[in-house]
């Protein structure tokens, strides 16, 4: 295991895909999980995902956090935070509570960040008052 410290982790890095590897399937990690090779599939990490970047994903992935530096194909749910790194080229879509996209980082997706939030929604105005109707007289 290798110890990391950044401003996003200050723990262990329990998984580590190197630059060579492929991986296809299901990944369920328990900690931080940093790819450098190639995933295709699905990873579900209850720490940090990172994905370097030499890094390339096809996946949905379930985190806390995901920092993507960079190729990422695939739709993204990160409890807390997504940061996309200068260089990173994302398509798909994000939901997070926190957002970070450095200048420089291609994004192709939409975003959802009011989860668990409401009225956020846009009403029609109100009419302060009814207008009033004023009567023709018409005198013989």
């Amino acid at each position: 295991m290798k110890r990391i410290t950044n401003n996003e982790t200050d723990g262990l890095m329990n998984t580590i895909i190197g630059k060579d590897t492929v991986i296809t399937g299901t990944l369920d990690i328990k900690g931080a999980l940093r790819v450098d090779g190639t995933v295709i599939g699905k990873v579900i990490c209850s720490d940090c995902v990172t994905i370097g970047a030499g890094g390339t994903v096809e996946a949905e992935i379930e985190s806390n956090t995901a920092v993507i530096a960079g190729k990422l194909s695939g739709n993204v749910h990160a409890t807390e935070k997504i940061e996309l790194q200068a260089k990173c080229e994302m398509s798909g879509d994000l939901k997070t509570k926190s957002l970070v996209i450095e200048q420089g980082a291609i994004f192709c997706g939409a975003c959802n960040m009011n989860e668990g939030q409401s009225g956020f929604e846009f009403a029609p105005p109100k009419m302060a008052t009814e207008p009033k109707e004023e009567a023709n007289l018409i005198e013989d």
